[in-house]
């Protein structure tokens, strides 16, 4: 009878450590264009993500940029990230597939952001930001320092960079533009208008097509708003003292961006403490997606080393 016992603890343990290696299996076996949408409820609001790739270490999490849902993360970079790490991308408040409505300021999406890797469960991640999802990542470093192992802040600046305030003109001067040629905005917005840099943008926009069922939904023009009025509020405010975090920076950018300057990228390489740098040339806000193949190496080397 002690025997039977102990033979069905074993089948039970090993059944149990089978179906944990088969969940970890079917992690790595999604891509960007095919890694299913989840929830999880977090400060009165039910967050849209989506999470894949190799799981064991501390997760990264991707902040998104200006009017950006899920299906705005170029699978490339998100692809690669997942085969040497577990990567997760979300909605904010109000975009996309999440609910409630689009928050006032960064530092309101920043609060979301924390509130949002707590409700999966962790203590600690590594971030990957774009452009204002830098400016979010930045406020949560003042609220939670310890939250953040490392950080990559691509096409991004500081709170109070000059000409932070100025995207805003920026952003509805290409959108017009866009609706005038029939092309999405961030042609424009994110590359620089020279052969090289329209080739780039055409093989970015096809990348952000290859998912084909279960698309986001659509950001609306209030999302937009609300967005471009934060991020002039937060160009507007007093900078914010980056000699605080001595956390493993890597800032990235274009030579050329039109959207957040780049000397801003060097500007804060050094109020970082413990910051490296990488300026792609003949680039512009989308540096990194043009440059995806160099960028991708250097990121993977940063997160994991």
């Amino acid at each position: 009878m002690k025997n039977i016992f102990l033979l069905t603890i074993l089948m039970i343990a090993k059944m149990t450590n089978t179906n944990a290696q088969n969940s970890n299996a079917s992690n790595t076996d999604y891509s960007y264009a095919t890694v299913p949408t989840k929830f999880v409820q977090a400060n009165g609001i039910k967050f849209a993500y989506r999470s894949y790739g190799k799981t064991g270490d501390i997760p990264v999490i991707y902040f998104n940029h200006l009017a950006a849902n899920l299906d705005n993360c170029d699978p490339r970079i998100m692809d690669a990230i997942a085969a040497n790490r577990q990567i997760i991308s979300f909605d904010y408040r109000g975009v996309g597939a999440t609910t409630g409505k689009q928050g006032a300021s960064i530092a309101d999406m920043a609060k979301d952001g924390i509130a949002f890797i707590h409700a999966l469960g962790y203590k600690q991640v590594d971030i990957v930001a774009f452009s204002m999802g830098g400016f979010i990542t930045q406020e949560i470093l003042l609220v939670e320092p310890q939250l953040v192992r490392k950080a990559i802040l691509a096409g991004t600046g500081p709170r109070g960079g000059a000409g932070i305030p100025d995207v805003v003109g920026t952003t509805y001067s290409d959108i017009f533009k866009s609706l005038l040629t029939f092309r999405d905005a961030k042609f424009y917005l994110f590359f620089i208008q020279n052969k090289v840099g329209k080739d780039a943008a055409r093989n970015f926009l096809k990348r952000l097509k290859e998912r084909k069922e279960n698309r986001d939904k659509k950001v609306n023009l209030y999302v937009l708003k609300k967005q471009l009025h934060a991020i002039k509020k937060w160009g507007n405010e007093n900078p914010m003292d980056l000699s605080a975090f001595d956390l493993p920076v890597f800032i990235a950018n274009g030579d050329a961006d039109r959207m957040v300057p780049s000397p801003l990228s060097n500007d804060m390489a050094k109020r970082f403490p413990n910051a490296q740098i990488k300026i792609y040339p003949n680039s512009g806000h989308g540096g990194i997606f043009q440059y995806h193949k160099e960028f991708i190496p250097q990121a993977i080397e940063f997160l994991n080393k």
